[in-house]
C-alpha cells in the first residue's frame, strides 16, 4: 500500500511543479528593435526630368507608400526577361541550396520541439548467465545456469523548469526564420542580377552597333581621303591620320564583343545552365520599357521589407535566446524516469503472472563546479548578443544608404541622359556639316577628325546614360526589398 501511494504522489508532485514553474523561462525576452524614426531618405525629388525624343528618357514619378509587386521585373514589359527569370528561379543552384537550408532549419525546429514530450523506448534483451554458488539462488529454481529474457518500456522526461528547452526552441526557430529571409534575399539577388545583366547586354549590343556604324563612317571618310590624295587635293599626313583613327575605332570593337560574350555566359550561369547550353533570350533596349511610376516605401516600412535586415533581426533574436540557454545551464536540472516490463527465464513466460516489474525515479542535478565554463559561456552569449545588435544596426544603416543612393542616382541619371542626348544631337549635326565642308574644301581634315571623335564619344555616352536609367531603376526595386512578401513561395507558411 505504501508503494502504491508513493507511485501516485511522484507524478502528482511533478505535475504540480510543472504547473507552478511551466511559465518560467530565464534570460531576456526578445523585443523587436523599433523602426528608425527617419521621415525620408534625404533630399529627394519625387519626379525626374524627361527627354521625350529619346527611348528610355521618360519622366519617372515616385509614389510614396505604393506596394511593390513580387514580380517587379514585369514592369519593364520585356517578355524575354520575364521568361528567363521564371526559368532561373526554378533552376538556379543558389536558390535550390537556400530552399534546402530552409527545410533543414525547419526540421531542426520540429526536432527540438520533441524535447517537450517524454521519451519512450522499448527494449528486448536476452542473455545466458551463471550465478555464484555462494549467493542466494537466482533464479528462484536454484539453477546455476539459466537464460534471462527481458522486455520493458523506459520513459524519461526532463521538465522544462527554467525554460532551457523553450529558449533552445526559440533560438532554432529564429534561425529557421533567418533561413527563410536568406531564401528571400537569394531570390532578390538573382532576379536583380538577371535584370542588371539584361540591361548590360542591351547596352553592349547598342555600343557594338554604334561602333560598327562608326567604323563604316571612318571607312567611308578614308576612302574619300584616298581619292583626294590621288587627285592631289589631300596630303599623305591626312590619309595616315584617318587610317589611325579607323584602326582605333576597329580596335574598340573586340573588347565590346568580349564583354558581350562574358555577359551571355553570366546570364546562362544565373539561369542554372552550362556555357554550351546558352540561353535563347537576346536583350536590346527596343524590347524594354522604362517604368514611369516607381514605388517608394516609407522609411518605417523599409526594415520590414529588406530581407537582409530581417536576417540580421532573426540573428539578434537567436542570440537573445542563447543567453537564456546559457543561464538555464547554470541552474538545477530535474529528471523524471520510469520503466515497466517483464523478465522470465523462458521466452514463453514473458508477461506471465509474477514476471512483471516497474520503477519510478526522480533526480535533480545542480552544477557546482565546471572550471568557470558555464559562467563564461553566459558572458560569451551576452557578448554575442551585443555583436548581433551592432550588426543589425549596421545592416539598417546600409539599407537606408542603398535607397538614398539609388534615388539620387535616378535623379542624376535623368539629368545625364538629357545632357547626353543634347550632346549627341549636336555632335551628329557638327559631323554632318563638317564632312560636307571638308569634301568641298571649306574645312580642314583636322576639323573633320575632331568632329568624328566628338560624335563617337557622345554616341557611346548616350548609350551608357540610357543603360544607367534602366539599371538604377532595377536597383531601386532591389534596395526596397523586391516585394518578396507578395510572393506565395516566400511568405510565411
Amino acid at each position: 500500500m505504501n508503494r502504491g501511494r508513493l507511485s501516485l504522489s511522484v507524478p502528482g508532485l511533478a505535475a504540480s511543479a510543472l504547473s507552478l514553474l511551466g511559465g518560467c523561462a530565464v534570460g531576456p525576452d526578445f523585443e523587436r528593435p523599433a523602426a528608425p524614426q527617419a521621415r525620408d531618405y534625404g533630399s529627394t525629388e519625387l519626379a525626374t526630368t524627361g527627354v521625350n525624343e529619346v527611348a528610355g528618357g521618360e519622366t519617372q514619378h515616385f509614389v510614396p507608400g505604393r506596394e511593390i509587386s513580387g514580380q517587379w521585373w514585369v514592369l519593364f514589359h520585356c517578355q524575354p526577361l520575364d521568361e528567363l527569370i521564371d526559368r532561373a528561379l526554378k533552376a538556379n543552384p543558389d536558390v535550390k541550396a537556400a530552399q534546402s537550408a530552409l527545410r533543414f532549419a525547419r526540421e531542426q525546429v520540429l526536432a527540438q520541439r520533441g524535447a517537450y514530450l517524454p521519451s519512450v523506448d522499448a527494449g528486448l534483451a536476452a542473455s545466458r548467465q551463471k550465478t555464484s554458488e555462494q549467493l542466494a539462488p537466482i533464479p528462484s529454481s536454484g539453477a546455476l545456469y539459466f537464460s534471462l529474457y527481458t522486455a520493458q518500456l523506459s520513459i524519461s522526461y526532463l521538465p522544462d523548469v527554467f525554460g532551457l528547452n523553450r529558449r533552445t526552441v526559440e533560438s532554432v526557430t529564429a534561425h529557421a526564420e533567418e533561413a527563410r529571409f536568406t531564401l528571400a534575399a537569394t531570390h532578390l539577388t538573382l532576379t536583380s542580377n538577371l535584370a542588371l545583366a539584361a540591361v548590360q547586354e542591351a547596352a553592349l549590343r547598342a555600343q557594338i552597333a554604334a561602333t560598327r556604324e562608326l567604323i563604316a563612317i571612318n571607312t567611308d571618310t578614308l576612302r574619300v581621303l584616298r581619292n583626294q590624295f590621288a587627285a592631289g587635293y589631300a596630303g599623305r599626313l591626312d590619309v595616315a591620320a584617318q587610317e589611325s583613327q579607323l584602326a582605333q575605332v576597329e580596335a574598340s570593337l573586340s573588347p565590346l564583343l568580349k564583354q558581350l560574350a562574358q555577359q551571355r555566359h553570366l546570364l546562362t550561369a544565373l539561369a542554372g545552365s552550362l556555357p554550351d547550353e546558352e540561353i535563347p533570350e537576346r536583350f536590346e533596349f527596343s524590347q524594354m520599357q522604362l517604368p514611369q511610376e516607381l514605388p517608394l516605401s516609407l522609411p518605417s516600412q523599409l526594415v520590414q521589407q529588406r530581407p537582409d535586415v530581417r536576417q540580421a533581426e532573426e540573428n539578434l533574436h537567436a542570440a537573445s535566446a542563447q543567453i537564456g540557454v546559457a543561464v538555464a545551464n547554470r541552474l538545477p536540472n530535474v529528471t523524471l524516469t520510469g520503466n515497466v516490463g517483464s523478465s522470465a527465464v523462458v521466452p514463453g513466460q514473458l508477461f506471465a503472472a509474477g514476471t512483471g516489474f516497474w520503477g519510478l525515479g526522480a533526480g535533480l542535478t545542480q552544477p557546482l563546479f565546471h572550471g568557470g565554463t558555464l559562467l563564461h559561456q553566459e558572458r560569451a552569449a551576452r557578448a554575442a548578443y551585443e555583436q548581433a545588435a551592432q550588426s543589425y544596426r549596421s545592416t539598417v544603416l546600409t539599407a537606408f544608404q542603398n535607397v538614398a543612393d539609388t534615388l539620387n542616382a535616378l535623379t542624376q541619371d535623368a539629368e545625364a541622359l538629357k545632357a547626353a542626348s543634347a550632346a549627341e544631337r549636336s555632335a551628329a549635326l557638327t559631323l554632318e556639316l563638317t564632312g560636307k565642308q571638308q569634301q568641298g574644301g571649306y574645312a580642314s581634315y583636322l576639323a573633320l577628325l575632331n568632329a568624328e571623335q566628338t560624335y563617337q564619344q557622345s554616341l557611346l555616352a548616350l548609350i551608357q546614360a540610357r543603360a544607367n536609367r534602366y539599371a538604377d531603376t532595377a536597383a531601386l526595386f532591389q534596395a526596397l526589398g523586391g516585394g518578396w512578401w507578395n510572393r506565395p513561395d516566400l511568405a510565411r507558411d
